[in-house]
């Protein structure tokens, strides 16, 4: 692992950047400034209220969609298989805001990507409702120069077009995404709010992959919103999670069949197993769950990543005589979802628990934020010493970064840390009137969660498969130009193929 990352000094967490990233030069002339405060975005991604108030079509789509897709003809088992015993391949999540948080992931991603087989996505290939029209910039233009396919499974926002846009791209299927029917006594105030898929321009589409992402190896069409890739010594398995959260009945009954077999597998999914210190075993129509499938030892999954959440954690959970890793990977674009707020860690041992941003650095990152946004920046801002040494103080954990800890945190630096959220060792149960940081809904929290300037705290996954072993290396995407030729590797762990 180099020697400067986020664990070992501020320098290596991009607070003290020298130089701009090469990112600026990617950006295209007209940067869209994507704020969840404008009431157009808000109204646009109310499918999410929708769903959650009236029950969620995606079910009913999806099972529409893959007989489309199945008539057509896919590959047997929605399985593509590649012979390479040994391989390598990149992995991150929730990318596609468009902006310069998106931009600056791009040049540390490509260098950390020389000589890799192929890249997933996953979950929320484009903020805020997945139209086949914001792809072009969004997804085809920021990875032109990835010369290999890229897979991805949808998140939740890709659903907010009834996965049209997703399914175009990726499946190259045009398919009608409009509910077919509501259950309950509402349905007619839920078919009234349903935003309706947006058109498709297919020469437009068909021009930009042309135009970015038009080589041989680029062309990728995925056997549908769920697929497999069946190698020798690992099959890696992509779950579509839909709106809220869970699978149908058909999906769940394809995912028990290719995860049977005692060849190791890897789990990519749209939302996390294990987040923020919580389990979310993610429902299967009819009953059971994906967490259940993962932990059966018949089935011998070694990891499960997820997106959704805008940063990294990793959960190594014991089940039995063998040790899952519960990966969450969301930092590959958008927003960052505050790392402060999780509590001192129940899952695991706190010691085995690995995050990014660390805690320290998500709670002086947000008190600017809220410093900037309230124009009281001598009450609100922290330094990343201040900020570690209240983590340190309400959680009781001893913090990575090397502080000498002389002092105990001044009233205001207390005061700060328990208005932004930081809890007290495990619970979770506010004693103060908190801001908006990360339990209050997107729509109110994400206008104070972006930023335009380095440190931006993005992430992304380098993967390699050997004969016996899975590495997987999670690396920082700062934004400065003195950290994208080396970027800072935040995590590391091998996991031995059985």
């Amino acid at each position: 692992m180099p020697a400067e990352n986020s664990r070992t000094s501020e320098a290596g967490a991009g607070w003290t950047c020298q130089a701009p990233g090469s990112f600026e030069e990617l950006l295209p002339e007209r940067v869209p400034r994507f704020s969840w405060r404008r009431p157009s975005i808000l109204w646009r991604s109310r499918n999410d209220v929708v769903a959650r108030l009236f029950g969620d079509p995606s079910d009913e789509i999806r099972r529409r969609c893959v007989a489309a897709l199945t008539e057509r003809g896919v590959p047997a088992g929605f399985t593509v298989h590649r012979p390479a015993e040994t391989f390598s391949f990149m992995l991150m999540g929730d990318t596609g805001e468009g902006d310069r948080s998106q931009y600056a992931v791009v040049p540390p991603f490509l260098r950390v990507a020389e000589g890799t087989d192929f890249a997933v996505i996953a979950s929320d290939v484009i903020y805020p409702t997945g139209d086949a029209a914001d792809y072009p910039e969004k997804f085809f233009r920021p990875y032109r120069d990835y010369p290999g396919p890229i897979f991805a499974v949808p998140g939740n926002h890709d659903w907010y077009d009834g996965l049209r846009g997703f399914l175009k791209v990726f499946c190259d299927l045009d398919a009608d995404c409009t509910p077919a029917s509501w259950r309950g006594p509402f349905k007619p105030v839920a078919r009234l709010f349903w935003r309706r898929p947006g058109p498709i321009d297919e020469q437009a589409l068909a021009q930009a992959r042309a135009l970015y992402r038009g080589g041989a190896r680029q062309r990728n069409v995925q056997p549908g919103p769920y697929w497999a890739i069946d190698t020798p010594r690992l099959r890696i398995i992509g779950i579509d999670t839909g709106i809220i959260g869970g699978l149908d009945r058909d999906q769940g009954a394809w995912l028990r069949e290719v995860s049977a077999g005692p060849k190791a597998k890897l789990l990519v999914t749209g939302k996390p197993l294990r987040v923020d210190d919580s389990c979310r075993p993610c429902p299967i129509e009819g009953g059971g769950t994906v967490d259940e499938i993962v932990q059966d030892p018949s089935c011998n999954y070694v990891a499960a990543i997820g997106g959704d959440i805008h940063n990294y954690q990793r959960y190594p959970v014991q089940v039995g005589d063998r040790t899952i890793q519960y990966i969450v990977s969301g930092g590959g674009g958008a927003f960052m979802h505050a790392t402060h707020t999780i509590p001192k860690t129940r899952v695991v041992e706190e010691d085995r628990f690995r995050l990014y941003p660390l805690r320290g650095d998500s709670l002086s990152r947000y008190s600017k934020l809220y410093g900037r946004v309230l124009r009281m920046p001598g009450l609100f801002e922290l330094t990343p010493e201040e900020a570690s040494t209240v983590i340190r103080h309400r959680l009781g954990i001893e913090p990575a970064r090397g502080y000498a800890y002389t002092e105990p945190p001044s009233r205001r630096v207390r005061l700060v840390a328990a208005v932004l959220g930081v809890p007290r060792g495990q619970t979770r149960r506010p004693r103060f009137l908190r801001l908006p940081v990360r339990r209050t809904s997107q729509r109110f929290r994400s206008e104070f969660a972006d930023w335009d300037r380095p440190p931006f705290f993005k992430s992304f996954l380098r993967l390699e498969v050997s004969e016996r072993e899975l590495r997987i290396r999670c690396f920082a995407a700062t934004g400065c130009g003195d950290q994208e030729d080396d970027s800072p590797v935040e995590d590391e762990v091998t996991i031995t193929l059985r």
